[in-house]
């Protein structure tokens, strides 16, 4: 990440991956996001802090989000995140701080501005961002069981990894906050800066033990060599103390392996499998479906309403008193079990603190132990001072003493250790039986549900009871007619009885009123139920009525949006073909133009090269490959139009450039290959122009195929490779071996050239006197210097040129790296030939210059030559290389140095000259004026001859020199652009 973020100056790409990963579900990816995130702001790009201020509030409810999970990583997430995004606001404010915050003292007084407010508030910035460094420095430990080596397990490395970060970004903090609490000290009264001496006191006591705390962990001691802070904290009222002062330094050994580098788990199956526990808890809790829920009734078909509304009012009634007591029994179940986790949190924070005494303690002890063995130590080294023995081995028993006691104390806290372990799982028990009884109220959730069915079935049982009691009534109601019929006859014989019936008859009429009074009121009712029965299927009739008035409504509605999706999408397809016409047209158009121009007049001035052709040639080849791909995907999907068009537009550019450079390039080839691919790039364009037109029509799209354009095409490109120039016929795998060659045989030439001056040399200092010597030691010896800086220059040559082949090869090896730079290769080849051939003629004619057979003009041309030679050397050796390398430098210097000496050679030639000049000059003194005249008439002549013969070989030479770079293009593969 780190790498990317310097390759694409920023992190972009970073993010668009964080927004993908699940980091509000997963509290373990979330704290290694963190951690990397850290790393980033720290050792990454600059401009990672600019891409990533835009989501410091997505960063900010992340936290917040976290915060409410007090236990595993929530805590730890939420107080990083406080900490991220403390850190992007404190670069923001502060942009001079890098992300490292390594800075010189210099950097930080230009912090400042020199400016005691901008100290002051910056030094308080520096508090709250080392706050929240310390903040999750205590929260790791906390949640850490410092009895157990956590240091050497997963799960405890998982959780002190960032912590490196953390330690660099306080050491760096404790020292520029020292430095500025002495600026300010020295600025400001004390009074004024009491707050910050008490904040920074506070800080420096956590600090000092948080740092002694992990250099004990095995964990940092094989990654981090952690500083130890003073004794005592500085004095600030004492402006001499900022000498004493030393900056504490972090050092990362360079063998320690970063714990990045350990195996990073699966987060994504841990994710899933919170996921599916959480859906199985939803399922449990609220049911696995709502189609299922009883109180439904919009779900329900054949719901048969109760005749009775007092029935169902009272059991809506029953219904809410139940969702009530239950709401009630809910909330009392949260109560409790927010008082348990409250209980557990305070047991928690009670077992953190006895750990926390249990460790001052042990470190206590330990301290103890050190001072009691110094103590030993001392005993024993003063045995002759006997005076003291007896108080030092009376206080060697006083804290032995205090040893035991302090050993009693520690087994009071294991044992208060054991008790609060026990109390814990008493907590957790209790915990379970909260669940218990949780599970007891969905239990008696799904009971009411089950009574309210019952219920709803009771009444129904109860209306089919009503029925048939009011059936009964009607046959009592005719039974007691004719009762009433059998009683009237009784009567009519009873009367002929006599007075011992009437109490009888009395009796049964009075029994016949209370009958008919009955039967009255049973026809009342039987009347309102009829009526009532009545009203209700009034009710349900014009229920059915708004029912089926409703759904014809909805099947009108769902039959015109049927028609206006398929109009939609009939409209879509036509939209779609139109378009691919339409590119298809524009695209024909433009090939038809391309084959238009190679008919004008105006192209065939234009040339191309071979090359050039075979590149047009392949990307055209590759463009057709990918059209043909995207045209089988529309076939079998007709939406895929998209990914279509612009392989379409694309390939006919590609088609019409292939056009265009093949008819240029066949300007310049000779007449069979040049017809050749005239008429491939004719039959290549009509073609293409066939394969479009087949696209156009809807009945030939399937049939359309290009696979007669990529035949011309290969064709095309065969006759390329036969156009390109000589120059590549030379094997690629010999051009390696050829340009050592080439780099020896130049430096051999060299070392040959040089003995051959030495040689020159001797000769002349043996055999020349006078002038003559002075002149061809002066002479030879600018040829030596010459020749050593162009010794120089090769060998920097050498070194240049293997650092380019090592930086540009990769994994190739070095003849495949020439192989591929063949045009390179082929320029540095041709100047290293050039620059010996020029040594090896300067000697020749230095040689006829010393014997007098030879003329200081060719020594100079000489000299001019392998000037430029090396310059042709230096310019291809630059062409590869890095515009900063070193060995580029050493080059250049020996191209300078060539410069000089061959400054050097053409001025000791015409001093020479000037020297021979003048030894050689006219005597005068004999001649007469007649003479003299003539000799001047012959000089004018011969002035005359010399000035036209020179504009001849000036001509000569613009020839020779145009034929030459005519046979080295061809030579070395030049390119002419047309």
């Amino acid at each position: 990440c780190i790498l990317g973020t310097h390759h694409e100056k920023g992190a972009q790409t970073f993010w668009s991956v964080v927004n993908r990963l699940p980091l509000s579900g997963n509290a373990v990816l979330c704290w290694k996001f963190c951690h990397v995130f850290h790393k980033l702001l720290r050792d990454g790009h600059s401009n990672v802090l600019k891409d990533s201020v835009r989501y410091k509030n997505e960063l900010s409810d992340m936290s917040r989000m976290w915060g409410h999970l007090s236990e595993g990583y929530g805590q730890l997430c939420s107080i990083y995140l406080k900490l991220l995004r403390t850190k992007m606001e404190f670069h923001t404010k502060n942009p001079r701080f890098p992300g490292n915050l390594q800075m010189s003292d210099r950097q930080l007084d230009e912090a400042g501005e020199n400016d005691v407010n901008n100290f002051f508030q910056l030094t308080v910035e520096m508090f709250d961002y080392l706050e929240c460094e310390l903040n999750l420095f205590q929260t790791v430990f906390n949640s850490l069981d410092m009895s157990r080596s956590v240091s050497v397990t997963a799960a405890g490395q998982c959780r002190l990894a960032p912590l490196i970060q953390v330690i660099l970004d306080c050491s760096h903090l404790y020292d520029y906050t020292v430095k500025l609490l002495f600026k300010l000290h020295s600025c400001l009264p004390a009074d004024t800066l009491q707050g910050h001496r008490d904040r920074f006191l506070e800080q420096f006591r956590k600090l000092k033990d948080l740092f002694y705390r992990s250099s004990n962990l095995q964990y940092f001691k094989r990654l981090i060599q952690i500083p130890q802070l003073p004794e005592n904290p500085p004095n600030f009222l004492r402006a001499s103390a900022l000498s004493e002062h030393i900056s504490p330094v972090v050092v990362i050994p360079a063998e320690a392996s970063s714990p990045d580098s350990e195996p990073i788990t699966d987060l994504v199956e841990m994710d899933a499998a919170s996921q599916s526990l959480f859906d199985n808890k939803f399922d449990d809790i609220f049911g696995s479906s709502f189609s299922c829920d009883p109180f439904n009734f919009n779900s329900q078909n054949g719901m048969n309403k109760d005749d009775k509304d007092r029935l169902i009012e009272q059991l809506y009634g029953e219904i809410t008193a139940l969702k009530e007591e239950l709401e009630n029994f809910k909330a009392e179940s949260a109560r409790g079990a927010v008082q348990l986790r409250g209980r557990a949190s305070e047991l928690e924070a009670e077992l953190a603190e006895q750990q926390h005494l249990k460790q001052q303690a042990q470190d206590e002890s330990e301290f103890l132990r050190a001072e009691l063995e110094e103590l030993k130590k001392q005993r024993e080294d003063t045995e002759k001072a006997q005076r003291s023995l007896t108080e030092i081995e009376r206080r060697a028993q006083a804290n032995e003493q205090r040893y035991s006691k302090l050993k009693e104390k520690y087994s009071e806290l294991v044992q208060n250790h054991a008790d609060l372990l026990r109390k814990n799982a008493e907590v957790t028990k209790q915990i379970t039986v909260a669940r218990q009884a949780q599970g007891d109220v969905e239990r008696e959730k799904k009971e009411l549900e089950d009574s309210f069915q019952r219920v709803s079935e009771q009444a129904q049982r109860k209306s089919q009871e009503q029925a048939e009691v009011l059936e009964t009534l009607k046959q009592e109601l005719a039974a007691s007619r004719q009762e009433l019929q059998v009683l009237q006859g009784t009567l009519e014989s009873s009367t002929q009885a006599g007075v011992k019936q009437n109490t009888r008859i009395a009796s049964l009429e009075q029994e016949r009123d209370r009958l008919s009074q009955a039967a009255e009121q049973h026809r009342d009712e039987m009347a309102a139920l009829q009526a009532e029965l009545q009203q209700l299927r009034d009710t349900l009739s014009r229920q059915q009525e708004s029912s089926k008035t409703e759904l014809e409504m909805l099947q009108t509605q769902l039959r015109d949006k049927e028609s206006t999706e398929r109009a939609l999408q009939q409209r879509l397809a036509e939209e779609q073909l139109s378009l691919l016409q339409g590119t298809t047209h524009e695209a024909e158009r433009m090939v038809q133009d391309a084959l238009a121009r190679m008919e004008d007049p105006a192209h065939i001035s234009c040339t191309g090269s071979a090359d050039c052709l075979l590149s047009q040639t392949l990307a055209a080849s590759e463009c057709a490959e990918r059209l043909r791909d995207a045209h089988s995907k529309y076939l079998s999907d007709g939406a895929a139009v998209g990914s279509l068009l612009p392989h379409l537009a694309l390939f006919a550019h590609l088609v019409s450039n292939t056009l265009l450079q093949g008819s240029a390039t066949s300007h310049v080839a000779p007449v069979e290959p040049a017809d050749r691919l005239l008429e491939l790039c004719k039959q290549c364009g009509s073609e293409t122009v066939s394969y479009l037109s087949a696209l156009q029509d809807p009945g030939m799209v399937a049939s359309a195929d290009c696979s007669l354009v990529t035949a011309c095409l290969g064709q095309i490109s065969a006759i390329g490779e036969e156009l390109r120039p000589r120059g590549l016929d030379v094997k690629q795998e010999e051009l390696g071996d050829l340009v050592d060659k080439e780099m020896a045989a130049t430096a051999a030439a060299i070392e040959t050239a040089s003995a051959r001056i030495e040689e020159m040399l001797s000769k002349a200092r043996a055999g020349d006197t006078g002038v003559k010597l002075e002149v061809n030691e002066r002479i030879l010896g600018s040829c030596t210097g010459l020749m050593q800086a162009i010794r120089v220059l090769v060998l920097a040559s050498k070194d240049l040129q293997r650092e380019i082949v090592e930086s540009g090869r990769g994994a190739a090896s070095p003849k495949e790296f020439y192989a591929k730079n063949s045009r390179w290769t082929e320029g540095l080849i041709s100047a290293s030939k050039a620059v010996g051939w020029g040594a090896t003629v300067m000697v020749d004619a230095a040689d006829l210059v010393v014997q007098g057979k030879g003329t200081f003009e060719e020594l100079m041309v000489c000299s001019r030559e392998i000037a430029a030679s090396t310059a042709q050397l230096v310019a291809a050796s630059k062409v590869k290389a890095d515009k900063d390398s070193a060995n580029l430098c050493k080059l250049q210097q020996a191209s300078r140095g060539v410069n000089q000496a061959t400054a050097s050679v053409v001025a000791s030639t015409k001093a020479g000259k000037s020297q021979v000049e003048e030894k050689d000059s006219m005597d005068f003194s004999s001649m007469t004026l007649t003479q003299i005249k003539r000799q001047e008439m012959d000089s004018q002549v011969r002035v005359l001859e010399l000035e036209n013969q020179l504009q001849k070989e000036r001509q000569k030479l613009g020839e020779l020199r145009k034929k030459h770079y005519e046979l080295a293009g061809v030579a070395e593969g030049w390119e002419e652009d047309g």
